[in-house]
């Protein structure tokens, strides 16, 4: 309080010629309230991930406030981190929560961009070469501007896993990166100047995995919050920037705006995760053709997912995978049998002899007014209950059209 009355006393002191007012202090840190809600919003969907997430919303609140370079990209960002541990995600989140869809991204997978004549895709065939005006550009100015909304005049570019183009791509984004312009085939020119751009890369992947016990993108389990992890976190910092530093020349490298190394993802970052998946797999039973209701798993359905996703080659991917096969796949054989219908609640725990998931339904829990419901908690006793023990073992059976288990 007494350095904030020293600084307006010295305002007041120092420029008391140009006006008779007191000054005010402003408050460069502070952020509109479409950044917070933003920001919010993408810290729920990224989990673990500060960093990125602050990243993205400063280049919101520069995109608000219209104070972006006009011959520069809107933010040129390099997701670095290991397999699995969000790069990808944190894009298509941004996406969908300013532009309504996670597919408007558009997205450059740099692996089909290995030889230098495979840039024809991208910028379409010069003319007098073969398939001049048949090779549609990807990177058009009407693909980077189809998804713009009214309200949100921006558009997401993503090349995924860099680090395997060839030399020609990362040539080609010099001009893009510096001056936000890219001269098509034709001769037609894209701006870039309302775009951010994000390339993410594995690099350093294997030296970061020799720093984390347990395996790539997840912090081992002894390690709590303290200063040797802090030390783990700052040598996976620079793990990564060296190994980025290596491969791409400092002109490459000084075009970007903000480096992201992702951070190791602890145990609550995974139970997070676990429960977005859920919600997920929700909205496809919602949005399905099939039979609509209301999934719900105890705390030790979902440790037991989790515990089946921890896979530490593949990072919380895995995680998805995990509920695919023991979760999802099962939910399709009781839809396809017809032992569930539209309107159920399903409650999914843990059979303590098998240890494998067990599946009860309350037959039309959660229709209110004919209407399909959330609900949190089933408490009437005059519903018909049904339980149903469908093991993973026995789905595949019931997929071939075999008799499911009795209700």
């Amino acid at each position: 309080m007494i350095m904030i009355a020293t600084i307006e006393s010295q305002f007041n002191t120092s420029h008391s010629q140009f006006n008779t007012s007191p000054a005010i202090l402003l408050d460069p840190e502070r952020k509109s309230l479409r950044v917070e809600e933003f920001e919010e919003k993408l810290s729920g969907l990224v989990i673990g991930q500060e960093r990125a997430v602050r990243s993205m919303s400063s280049f919101y609140q520069i995109f608000l406030a219209g104070m972006n370079q006009p011959d520069h990209p809107l933010g040129t960002l390099l997701f670095l981190g290991p397999t699995g541990s969000g790069k990808t995600h944190t894009v298509e989140a941004a996406a969908e929560i300013l532009l309504g869809e996670r597919d408007v991204v558009l997205k450059i997978d740099c692996a089909e961009f290995q030889h230098s004549h495979e840039i024809a895709k991208l910028v379409g065939s010069p003319p007098g070469y073969m398939g001049h005006r048949e090779t549609h550009p990807l990177l058009s100015q009407e693909n980077l501007d189809r998804y713009q909304t009214e309200d949100t005049k921006l558009s997401f570019v993503l090349f995924d896993e860099i680090e395997k183009a060839s030399d020609a791509l990362w040539q080609l984004l010099l001009g893009i990166l510096d001056k936000a312009t890219l001269t098509l085939g034709d001769n037609q020119h894209v701006d870039f100047s309302r775009t951010v751009i994000v390339m993410t890369a594995n690099l350093g992947a294997r030296e970061i995995s020799e720093l984390i016990t347990g395996g790539i993108g997840f912090a081992p389990a002894h390690v709590s919050f303290n200063t040797a992890e802090t030390e783990v976190e700052r040598k996976i910092y620079h793990t990564a920037l060296e190994a980025a530093r290596r491969k791409f020349s400092p002109e490459f490298m000084n075009r970007i705006d903000k480096v992201v190394v992702y951070r190791p993802l602890k145990e609550h970052h995974l139970q997070q995760i676990v429960d977005l998946e859920l919600r997920a797999v929700q909205d496809r039973i919602t949005h399905s053709v099939g039979a609509k209701f209301v999934l719900q798993c105890s705390d030790a359905a979902k440790e037991m997912l989790l515990r089946e996703g921890l896979d530490f080659r593949y990072g919380a991917r895995h995680i998805k995978r995990s509920i695919e096969r023991f979760l999802v796949y099962p939910l399709s054989s009781l839809i396809a049998t017809g032992q569930m219908q539209s309107g159920d609640v399903v409650l999914v725990d843990v059979d303590r002899k098998t240890g494998k998931l067990a599946f009860m339904k309350y037959a039309g829990g959660s229709l209110v007014d004919g209407t399909l419901q959330r609900a949190s908690k089933v408490k009437s006793k005059d519903m018909r209950t049904q339980v149903v023990t469908l093991q993973f073992s026995r789905a595949k059976d019931a997929r071939n059209g075999q008799k499911g288990p009795a209700a």
